[in-house]
């Protein structure tokens, strides 16, 4: 059976929740989802109004939509972060408060600990998000980098992280963190890592974002051939690299869509991802999940994409064989 194709709601953050489901509909989507900002999910009213969550599932339901994640990327990211005018502009006030960093984590972590049970009273199992990292300043190892500060990179996320998986775990649900530069967790041996250090808690996992990966060498299937018990959710999301001799893959300090930069993002299908061998990759470690399109493209409309991008993830996907194509050959 074909795994549901569901719409990441963060780059749609702009419209009302419920326009977006209407457009969700035209574009064949299954399901949504929800972004903890703008007004599609926001965890202060689903735990202080009781009627919030069940009119936010009615409103899926007469859409015929369904919610299988909710997602927590811009709080979770100032839970580790040094805090500084950057998170001012994505985060609630509420959250930022004067901007004093060691507040503003603290906040953050508290408000984690909320979305866990905010999770709970919608009905859903995973939260996506991301981590923030005190050491993803110092990922280039210069000037030379004392064992240390790493060392005091991972114990801060375990610290800041453990009390806030301690309320998932009390709620039944599962984090999983977007593995992605800026973050505790950016690659294979770093996402290893960071579960080490949370002694390997199984509220603690991965959502799987092949975009991240490619653009920095690694091959997206390996990372769920290392992970295979860890991928909690997963995107849906294509980049592509453009080395040319005068790009560089860290970029310029050039904003996306800039056609001097290494690398952009670019709408499902029309990237460097191989997704047929990721959905094979799926099939092997036996998720059942949503396949969630982020849709990112600087270049291309973004209603056009998305609608193109929902018909190619579920061309793409397909079931695993039930049965060994040449059992047929097997005497009685």
């Amino acid at each position: 059976m074909a795994r549901p194709v569901t719409l990441f709601t963060g780059q749609w953050a702009d419209l009302p929740i419920e326009v977006l489901c209407k457009k969700a509909v035209e574009f064949g989507f299954d399901g949504l989802e929800l972004a903890c900002w703008g007004d599609h999910f926001e965890v202060d009213k689903a735990l202080s109004d009781d009627s919030y969550c069940a009119k936010k599932r009615d409103l899926l339901e007469r859409h015929d939509l369904k919610l299988y994640a909710i997602s927590a990327h811009l709080v979770g990211q100032a839970v580790c972060d040094r805090i500084d005018a950057r998170h001012k502009a994505i985060l609630p006030d509420y959250i930022y408060g004067d901007g004093d960093s060691d507040a503003v984590n603290q906040r953050a972590i508290e408000e984690m600990k909320n979305t866990a049970r905010a999770a709970q009273k919608i009905g859903v199992e995973v939260v996506n998000g991301f981590t923030g990292s005190r050491i993803w300043p110092v990922v280039y190892d210069f000037p030379p980098i004392p064992q240390e500060m790493y060392d005091e990179g991972y114990k801060n996320f375990a610290d800041s992280w453990n009390p806030i998986l301690d309320v998932f775990q009390e709620c039944g649900i599962k984090f999983a963190l977007e593995v992605h530069p800026g973050e505790i967790a950016f690659d294979i041996y770093s996402a290893e890592k960071a579960l080490q250090v949370l002694d390997n808690r199984e509220e603690f996992g991965f959502n799987f974002d092949p975009s991240h990966l490619i653009w920095q060498g690694i091959d997206p299937v390996e990372f769920i051939r290392y992970f295979p018990e860890r991928i909690y959710h997963a995107h849906m999301k294509d980049a592509s690299v453009t080395l040319n001799g005068r790009t560089g893959i860290l970029s310029s300090h050039l904003r996306f869509g800039d056609p001097r930069r290494g690398w952009d993002f670019r709408s499902v299908g029309r990237g460097g991802v191989r997704f047929e061998e990721i959905i094979r990759a799926l099939n092997s470690i036996n998720y059942q999940g949503p396949l969630s399109i982020e849709w990112e493209d600087s270049g291309m409309d973004r209603d056009h994409g998305a609608r193109e991008a929902c018909q190619f993830v579920k061309n793409v996907d397909f079931a695993p064989s039930s049965v060994a194509f040449d059992a047929a050959f097997e005497k009685p």
